[in-house]
């Protein structure tokens, strides 16, 4: 067997809201095998996006560790994370994050152009490959602000893509979509992680809840269950985002 793409244990991560702390992670022992469609779900303020956050860099942790490939993520100097990020991760926001001065190939072929892992004839022809394969092609020109919100998205999972990342981390990635929009992006998703892409995904959409190979169940900053999508703990997690 692989050894696994990432192991996280004890990850603790405590904010202060005033003077009082607030427990997000309470000691969370996780492990995402390659391949995994990992589906991440919970009451809203529960720590689903700050689960996500740490397990990704994005966020500090006070306690614990997080091991993908082996290297512990929260050791590494600032700039060694922020390299790892661009290098070995992609990232979908409900909120897109497209630059909107730039066309939809210039912000796809960006991480390629900052982490300098391509020169820019190589990093567009990637980018054009990557519209392509979400059904963007003609729309390669075009600014954020042309596109409607599930061409946005579909541009943000190609730039999420472009590096070949080992990890694909979405955060409620159909929360700002009409239903059909987002059971299109939904469809996406699927055939991404059918050409062997990792994925975690964040939702309270029940729909995606029970899409992936595994559910995870965030209660009270820990998990509560990590296993087959379940009916019965899917139907628990209620339309409220966490942020």
């Amino acid at each position: 067997m692989p050894a696994p793409l990432l192991v996280a244990s004890g990850v603790r991560k405590t904010y202060r809201s005033g003077a009082t702390p607030v427990e997000a992670l309470r000691g969370v022992d996780l492990v995402i095998e390659q391949g995994d469609l990992l589906m991440v779900m919970g009451r809203s303020g529960n720590g689903k996006t700050t689960l996500l956050n740490c397990l990704s860099g994005l966020d500090e942790i006070d306690a614990g560790e997080v091991r993908i490939d082996g290297r512990d993520i929260h050791a590494l100097a600032d700039a060694e994370r922020s390299d790892h990020r661009v290098t070995q991760m992609g990232f979908v926001f409900q909120s897109f994050n497209l630059l909107p001065v730039l066309s939809a190939v210039e912000n796809v072929e960006l991480p390629l152009l900052i982490a300098r892992r391509a020169d820019h004839r190589a990093a567009r022809a990637r980018a054009l490959e990557l519209l392509d394969r979400v059904d963007l092609g003609g729309r390669a020109h075009s600014r954020p602000g042309e596109l409607s919100g599930g061409e946005q998205q579909r541009v943000a999972v190609a730039r999420a893509l472009v590096g070949e990342p080992a990890i694909v981390w979405a955060d409620e990635p159909t929360g700002n979509l009409d239903t059909e929009t987002a059971e299109s992006v939904l469809d996406l998703l699927g055939d991404v992680h059918a050409g062997g892409q990792t994925l975690v995904v964040v939702t309270h959409d029940e729909a995606i809840g029970q899409s992936g190979t595994r559910l995870v169940q965030v209660e009270d900053g820990r998990v509560a269950y990590d296993g087959a999508p379940d009916d019965e703990l899917v139907a628990e997690a209620p339309a409220p985002v966490d942020r």
